[in-house]
């Protein structure tokens, strides 16, 4: 009696062969992941910054005819400069710390003088002016020199961010208006640390409620993205 033939499975050196991929198809695929990577990284970018282009889009743009903001819109926009200031403590801030916020920004001497703390006194009010809203932003006053301040007026700072900054770095920075000088104006900085807005020089009580009006749109603009605190 004869034995069943074995079957192809069963034959010690049954195999099947594949063929191989080219290089040139090798390489082909891998371009095309690469590409398809950086398309999804730029689509990733853009719909991180499409909140904050809008709103400034909404502010600047889509606006009721012939109003116009009182403070002038600094293009290009101008990142906090990665330095380190000084606390009145005498610990080091670096500038890009305060990130997170709206920074409503004063530059004085130290030794600041009537038209310093009338400055000051804006500045504070119009920020207690934005009622639920004060919590998006600071109070920041940058000290451009080693002078003493009068203590006359540390009470009234508490709510203040008062930092020594070197005045070669806040130069390389912010700029005046011409004819002005970088202590003469009040600047504003949003949340993502760009400086994009300096308001008019030597403000009076009236000018700093067009300044208020001013931030008050910036915020209600930015409201879908940006929130409280850092």
């Amino acid at each position: 009696m004869q034995d069943a033939p074995r079957s192809e499975s069963h034959h010690p050196l049954g195999m099947t062969v594949y063929d191989l991929p080219s290089p040139s198809d090798a390489l082909h695929t891998d371009a095309k992941r690469t590409a398809m990577g950086r398309l999804r990284m730029i689509l990733v970018l853009l719909i991180c910054a499409a909140p904050v282009v809008a709103s400034y889009f909404t502010y600047y743009v889509v606006r009721p005819e012939g109003r116009r903001n009182f403070g002038d819109l600094i293009e290009p926009v101008r990142p906090l400069p990665d330095v380190t200031a000084r606390a009145l403590n005498g610990d080091g801030v670096r500038l890009p710390s305060l990130k997170g916020q709206w920074l409503l920004i004063s530059v004085s001497g130290g030794d600041c003088q009537a038209d310093c703390q009338q400055q000051l006194y804006l500045q504070r009010q119009i920020l207690a002016g934005l009622g639920k809203d004060r919590a998006r932003t600071d109070w920041v006053w940058l000290i451009s020199d080693s002078a003493d301040i009068p203590s006359s007026i540390m009470p009234g700072l508490k709510e203040a961010t008062v930092l020594r900054v070197n005045p070669d770095a806040l130069a390389q920075w912010l700029q005046p208006a011409e004819g002005h000088a970088l202590q003469d104006h009040l600047y504003l900085v949003d949340p993502h640390g760009q400086w994009m807005m300096r308001f008019p020089a030597k403000l009076s009580p009236e000018a700093a409620l067009k300044t208020k009006r001013d931030i008050e749109r910036l915020l209600r603009a930015a409201a879908s993205w940006d929130e409280a605190g850092r």
